[in-house]
């Protein structure tokens, strides 16, 4: 038993622990001694003393989209937010008032009921809670900037069970470092996000090439990228249609569609596609359509780069492979008008996000799959400025370090003393056994 628990408490053996267990990732497969389904912040303070009293690892869930599943520790207490999902809008203020549990498709519907949004990912059951605190990146982020630079405000329980509000006034050290920095300081409990005005609708552009032509398009559509309007968020992707390589390039827009058709001809003049698809969406449409492909219990590896600039050896690169699907996001605009030193979040300045990743159901193809998205990544590898903190699936330090400067790992590691001076919070992207934060 817990003190003061009103949550609920699963243990091998019970009904719904196996499920409860169970991420976004199937090659993890670990087994807590003990799932804390908390019910409130109060069961969230006492499942993390019951944790540190007993001496067991702790890990926090919230949607459990991490690709090394750092949540579900083996043998020790997982502390599941799932419970904590409510989303409370006011369209007035423009403010949402959003548990650390909830999943960003409830983020969405509530803000879409008035016509707002905030800055929020791709797939709707991913966690508000992990990506947040790793940044945040979506189709409104040229807009209106990072999930993370969207937070008014925190309610956080750090190590000591002490409850926080962090805000830019109310510690602004840990209001840094929970912007981009990952949960290495405590539990999020609550987020308090600023809304905006984006309307209901959406569009999607692609442009279809054959894999032999594209490189002519790609280097087209990046000369575009100067007079590219925010509301547009350009594309490029390699993918397989009926077993053959092709090449897409594309752009979503977030808004009116009819301004946004007004880039298709300049678009279309690039290249010679063998066909286009023009898609009208309403934004709850656009914020759900990858979640079937993202859907979980498969088995997953990604790699990922940024760059600041996008050469023609690296739009070589890119397509040399068609094997394997890639994606190259146009970042700038709201992104790179924070300074680089107001957030643990890095690499403001890239120009192109760069992914790639894969997913099977059979085991014993692990190796081979993670091994050849591995050397597709690789090529890209001369061209890059380092990656995005949530697409690290590699459990090793030399990722962090390319996730981040010298000079914010410190300050980093300087937070870490502070609030966690006893190093509770070890499964977080940056402090993973051999990773670079510790107590």
């Amino acid at each position: 038993m817990i003190a003061a628990f009103e949550g609920s408490l699963l243990r091998p053996g019970d009904a719904e622990y196996e499920s409860s267990r169970t991420v976004w990732n199937a090659m993890v497969d670990r087994r807590p001694a003990v799932i804390a389904r908390c019910a409130s912040t109060a069961d969230v303070v006492a499942a993390l003393r019951h944790g540190q009293a007993a001496g067991l690892e702790i890990g926090v869930r919230c949607g459990g989209h991490s690709f090394l599943g750092l949540p579900v520790v083996e043998d020790g207490l997982l502390i599941d937010l799932s419970r904590l999902s409510s989303v409370q809008v006011d369209p007035v203020r423009r403010r949402a008032r959003v548990g650390g549990g909830a999943l960003l498709g409830d983020l969405d519907v509530a803000a879409q009921r008035y016509g707002l949004a905030t800055t929020a990912g791709n797939v709707s059951h991913t966690g508000v809670g992990g990506l947040t605190l790793g940044g945040g990146i979506g189709w409104l982020a040229r807009q209106y900037g990072l999930t993370c630079d969207n937070v008014e405000s925190y309610e956080l329980v750090t190590a000591d069970g002490v409850v926080r509000r962090v805000s830019a006034t109310e510690h602004p050290d840990l209001f840094w470092g929970l912007r981009g920095g990952g949960g290495a300081f405590g539990v999020v409990t609550s987020f308090e996000f600023r809304l905006h005005p984006v309307g209901t609708r959406a569009l999607c552009v692609d442009l279809h090439y054959r894999l032999e032509d594209a490189g002519t398009a790609l280097r087209g559509w990046r000369d575009l990228f100067a007079g590219t309007p925010r509301q547009a968020t350009p594309v490029a992707r390699v993918t397989q249609v009926n077993g053959r390589p092709m090449a897409t390039i594309g752009y979503v827009w977030v808004g009116d569609p009819r301004e946004g058709l007004e880039l298709l001809p300049s678009y279309q003049a690039v290249g010679r596609p063998v066909g286009q698809t023009v898609r009208h969406l309403s934004y709850l449409d656009l914020q759900t359509r990858s979640d079937d492909a993202d859907r979980h219990a498969l088995r997953r590896y990604c790699k990922g780069h940024y760059l600041r600039t996008l050469p023609d050896a690296a739009i070589d690169a890119f397509l040399a492979d068609g094997k394997h699907p890639g994606r190259l996001t146009l970042n700038g605009g709201a992104i790179a008008d924070v300074p680089d030193d107001a957030t643990a979040f890095s690499h403001r300045d890239a120009l192109i996000e760069f992914t790639t990743g894969d997913d099977w159901t059979d085991p014993d193809e692990d190796d081979a799959r993670v091994a050849a998205t591995r050397a597709y990544a690789a090529g890209l590898t001369p061209y890059t400025s380092g990656t995005y903190v949530n697409t690290i699936a590699d459990a090793d330090s030399a990722a962090i370090h390319r996730a981040y400067s010298p000079a914010k790992l410190a300050a980093l590691q300087a937070l870490k003393h502070t609030y966690d001076p006893t190093n509770v919070f070890t499964r977080t992207p940056l402090n993973t056994p051999g990773r670079v934060l510790s107590a």
